[in-house]
């Protein structure tokens, strides 16, 4: 209430407040704070939803609603007994919502001019200069450097991009040594702005590379060659000590248990292979591999059971001595966090994770109860303001959902199970645990990545343990002891940890039936779910008794109830109703792909094989490129493929070598002509897809009728820059 008596003063809060009725507030559950995050959340969806760039003038509309809404709230406390105090509340609520609202608004856009940098506008091949900032691994098993504080030859400085990703295409059987981050270094690349999305409404790399910094990507077929060494100490000195820690893992347990080992510890995830990535995923372990909310939190809680125990020993010791075990263990916890973070790296899953870790344990400092929405909440306001775009992250998504999801049920179970022996107990929550996560974070997968892991729950019920257990509590010792070079055991327990994983995943990865798949949702579905999801667990409950059974009952307030089944039965009619595009046509125009009964057909067994890869999995298609282009669908040679249109003519894919000579030859009334080379001037009689044309409008998505969506309808935004 005391945002309430700012605006109107003491007299009228308190007046509000006695007045208040005695029943579930409209605020539901845990009070206003849970909704905080909520609000804010849709502003910055509407921020990033936008087919243009929000203006001055849209942040201050938006805020002169919510000054002509604080006006009104004042008037109507005037007269409470009058309106009606419930009517008094609900103004105040929708005045806060869209305080939030707007907060999240313009913190999007404020963001997003903090992060403004050059984007390479053309493709570039030459010499590249920048600073090592950091070594990891691409979606294609290849080594990738970040370089930052770059230079081109021939480029001027205010056109440089800020920092700039190269995959290393290095020879097969060849280990190229990379120096150091902090290295000054050179090499020849080819650069290019990044890429689209695949098709509308697919995920747009523009988009994060822009709140990355990033404005270019490309690769060298070059070696890393040092300039200058790397300065000792400076902002580079964590990372390069992060490097010689993974190394050293590495070295003591070989393989890819090893890799992982690095990764959990501290959090350098070069050495993995795409092999051992595939069957993480597939049997829905690979949130252990990036150092998220499970290790943060298995930390954290390992150091404040140690330190609670010394605190209580050293007590013990002392006759007499009272000291704050709770606060001085969570005080060291919490410093434990923040080394694992700085080790770590940084990065937005291992930034969320030490916030909601920090938050439990600060509320622990200040007497306030540790887990609850309240302080879940808390954590996603920070990480919201610090970085709004991460809400679009599947990551955020997902921990968030977990984390509401076991705080909930953890309230439902308090209590029951009190007879059940302590083995059996442990057993129900592990299993009551992984189920609960499951649920609440399985739409988001298969809406973020088109794939379900049927046996999750099994996978994480057999390595959970192990990881809590184990490998976290041995990178805790391997790191105390190596000083001393004692940390060899510590080391192989850990080995061992890692090696039960990989073990468990590859069982799991392989059993019948382990992976299924959906298609990807049109882009109101998650955002509807999110809301739904909100809903379902802030809004109030009334526990009614049954006179006649005794039997306690849960009654959903009614104008809430329907709104979430509206939320969540429209998500779910979009997802199954709204059909894949029939027509799919790639940002350069090196592959086309067709919707047939038999799934979708590219044009080409090989080329762009990264579009067409991302349209199947959008699909829900686990069939790889040259399968799916044996489908009946196309005819003619490889470099002339020609299929028929439902909405009548034919279309045409022209690639390679005299692609444009040929144009002329095929254009005629009826035909769409697709080319990945530039089209002959002249040419006229038939529709044309070309390079030039694509640049414009990006990815082309086509459905049975003909009607054409681009990639870059909404070309206002800063990232879509050609």
């Amino acid at each position: 209430m005391a945002g309430v008596a700012i605006l109107t003063g003491p007299a009228a809060a308190a007046a509000f407040a006695r007045a208040r009725p005695a029943r579930p507030g409209l605020a539901g559950r845990a009070g206003l704070m849970p909704w905080l995050p909520v609000w804010m959340a849709c502003g910055i969806g509407l921020w990033l939803a936008l087919p243009f760039q929000p203006g001055l003038w849209h942040h201050l509309a938006l805020w002169l609603l919510a000054a002509v809404l604080a006006l009104a709230l004042r008037l109507a406390l005037r007269r409470g007994e009058r309106l009606g105090w419930h009517r008094v509340e609900a103004l105040r609520l929708v005045l806060l919502a869209l305080l939030a609202l707007a907060a999240g608004f313009s913190l999007t856009g404020w963001r997003s001019e903090r992060v403004a940098a050059p984007v390479l506008e053309f493709r570039y091949y030459g010499p590249v200069e920048g600073r090592l900032l950091d070594i990891d691994r691409s979606g294609r098993d290849r080594l990738r450097v970040t370089l930052d504080r770059v230079v081109l030859d021939g480029v001027a400085p205010h056109r440089r991009p800020a920092r700039v990703r190269l995959s290393l295409m290095q020879p097969e059987g060849a280990d190229w040594p990379i120096p150091p981050p902090g290295t000054r270094v050179m090499l020849t690349g080819h650069l290019g702005p990044p890429p689209g999305p695949a098709e509308p409404g697919g995920f747009d790399f523009r988009r994060f590379a822009w709140f990355e910094g990033l404005g270019a990507v490309g690769y060298t077929r070059t070696r890393v060659l040092t300039i200058a060494p790397a300065p000792e100490g400076g902002a580079q000195a964590v990372d390069r000590l992060r490097l010689r820690l993974s190394q050293a893992i590495q070295r003591a347990i070989p393989g890819q248990a090893g890799a992982v080992a690095a990764a959990v510890s501290t959090g350098d995830r070069s050495g993995i292979e795409t092999a051992t990535d595939d069957i993480m995923r597939d049997s829905n372990l690979y949130h252990i591999v990036s150092i998220s909310g499970l290790h943060m939190s298995m930390l954290a809680g390992f150091l404040y059971a140690v330190l609670r125990l010394a605190v209580v020993a050293v007590q013990a010791l002392g006759p007499g001595l009272r000291l704050p075990t709770h606060k001085l263990a969570a005080a060291g916890a919490l410093a434990g966090a923040a080394g694992y973070l700085a080790l770590a790296g940084g990065g937005p899953a291992t930034e969320r994770s030490f916030v909601m870790v920090a938050v439990m344990l600060g509320a622990i400092l200040v007497d306030r109860r540790g887990i609850s929405l309240r302080t879940v909440a808390l954590a996603a306001v920070v990480l919201l303001a610090y970085a709004p775009e991460a809400l679009a992250s599947a990551g955020f998504q997902m921990s968030f959902a977990a984390t509401v999801a076991l705080i909930l049920a953890n309230d439902l179970m308090r209590g029951r199970g009190a007879g059940l022996p302590g083995w059996l107990k442990w057993l129900l929550m592990l299993a009551l645990t992984s189920l609960v996560a499951g649920a609440a974070t399985g739409p988001i997968a298969a809406a973020q990545f088109n794939r379900i892991s049927h046996y999750g729950l099994l996978a994480n019920m057999a390595v959970v343990p192990v990881i809590g257990a184990v490998v976290m509590p041995a990178a805790v010792l391997a790191a105390v002891l190596a000083p001393l070079g004692l940390a060899a055991p510590a080391l192989w327990a850990m080995g061992l940890g890692t090696e039960w994983m990989l073990l468990v995943a590859r069982w799991v990865a392989g059993l019948s039936g382990a992976i299924g798949t959906a298609p990807k949702p049109p882009a109101a579905v998650l955002p509807l779910m999110g809301l739904g999801g909100a809903l379902l667990a802030l809004a109030p409950w009334e526990r009614l008794a049954g006179a006649a059974t005794g039997r306690v009952w849960l009654r959903r307030v009614p104008w809430r109830g329907w709104l979430t089944a509206a939320c969540l039965g429209t998500a779910l009619a979009l997802w199954l109703a709204v059909p894949r595009p029939f027509l799919l046509i790639a940002p350069e125009g090196e592959a086309v792909g067709l919707m047939t009964p038999a799934g979708r057909v590219p044009s080409k067994p090989a080329g762009g094989a990264f579009v067409v890869e991302r349209w199947l999995v959008a699909d829900g298609d686990l069939a790889a490129q040259a399968l799916a282009a044996a489908r009946p669908g196309w005819s003619g040679p490889a470099n002339a493929r020609e299929a028929a249109l439902p909405w009548g003519g034919r279309l045409i894919h022209l690639t390679g070598k005299g692609a444009e000579t040929r144009a002329a030859a095929a254009c005629r009334p009826g035909v769409m002509l697709v080319l990945d080379r530039a089209t002959p001037a002249g040419l006229a009689g038939c529709r044309v897809i070309d390079p030039d044309s694509l640049r414009r409008s990006g990815a082309l998505a086509f459905d049975a009728q003909g009607r054409a969506v681009a990639a870059n309808a909404a070309a206002g935004r800063p990232w879509m820059r050609p």
